[in-house]
């Protein structure tokens, strides 16, 4: 085995040296994302997905469900150092077989959430070896939940 020297980029994610250690990004790949789904100057958002959203049965099939699906596969990949769109894209994730309308349009949130933190990765410091996890234990508001008995809906 031979030394090949620092590391910068290994599968399509770039490892940057900081002052505390590595931050893991795959910036260039965010920027392709948004390039193929024609959103590289779109307006940002905070949040990758909405509060209020409502789920509604008359939204009509989504006209390119390739598109999606290459979009929502992308997506997939970039959680690997974007742990914050994880939620999000697993619930694009679910309508892959038969998108809508309304499934695009939360799709589009989450590339305009990913061009507004774009910068993001994940940071791995030599300082703190303790493993820290976020749980959102908020149940209720998933309306649709897959665990009720059918005809059962949260309001």
């Amino acid at each position: 085995m031979r030394n090949l020297g620092t590391l910068h980029q290994f599968l399509g994610i770039t490892a940057e040296s900081t002052e505390t250690g590595l931050l893991l990004h795959q910036k260039q790949y965010a920027e392709d994302i948004l390039r193929r789904a024609g959103m590289q100057n779109c307006k940002e958002v905070a949040t990758p997905t909405s509060v209020k959203a409502v789920c509604s049965s008359d939204s009509s099939e989504f006209t390119n469900p390739t598109l999606y699906r290459q979009l929502v596969g992308a997506l997939q990949y970039l959680t690997l150092t974007r742990p914050d769109i994880t939620y999000a894209v697993n619930k694009a994730c679910q309508h892959m077989h038969k998108p809508t309308d309304q499934h695009f349009d939360a799709l589009k949130r989450i590339l305009r959430y990913l061009r507004g933190t774009i910068h993001y990765g994940l940071p791995i410091t030599g300082s703190s070896m303790t493993l820290r996890s976020y749980a959102d234990s908020d149940w209720a508001g998933d309306h649709h939940d897959p665990s009720l008995p059918p005809g059962i809906v949260i309001s």
